[in-house]
């Protein structure tokens, strides 16, 4: 029973002694955003579904719930939207190439039919997409592709 006691006194300590590290916030403002939704023609219904469901992790802008002020939750939320950036980051869409903007667009269709987008654990709290979102979510990112694909295809055509 001592031993119990005293794990359960260290975890005590542990856990208030964490509250004390705080991860970096992602916050550098919305307009972060402007050129992807400029450039990729969103819709207001698009828009929407992007701010409830996507940005929050892929760009440099996200709206934090007030249990993202406890650790170790704090630092859960920091790696899911480090790795989110990571793999897609509205915010840099101005610095990636025709070739990236279209893989990335291909991705997103990917993610969202297959279900790996929001993840399992963002829509714990916050739902998952409708079928309907889903699918305007989807025929918006084919229909922001085509340019790229027009311009990648025009690239490769011989001189």
């Amino acid at each position: 029973m001592k031993i119990i006691k005293k794990i359960l006194i260290l975890a005590l300590v542990a856990l208030v002694g964490i509250q004390f590290w705080r991860p970096e916030k992602n916050q550098s403002g919305y307009e972060t955003v402007a050129a992807f939704e400029a450039e990729t023609k969103l819709t207001e219904q698009i828009t929407a579904i992007l701010k409830a469901n996507c940005y929050d992790c892929h760009s440099n802008q996200t709206n934090y719930p007030w249990y993202a002020q406890i650790a170790p939750v704090s630092l859960w939320l920091d790696d899911h939207i480090r790795h989110g950036k990571g793999d897609f980051n509205v915010s840099e869409w101005a610095t990636y190439s025709v070739k990236k903007k279209d893989h990335k667009l291909d991705e997103l269709i990917e993610e969202v039919e297959e279900g790996h987008m929001p993840l399992d654990s963002y829509t714990w709290i916050h739902g998952k997409l409708s079928k309907e979102d889903q699918k305007t979510l989807i025929d918006w990112a084919r229909a922001a592709r085509k340019p790229y694909r027009a311009q990648l295809a025009s690239q490769e055509l011989p001189q």
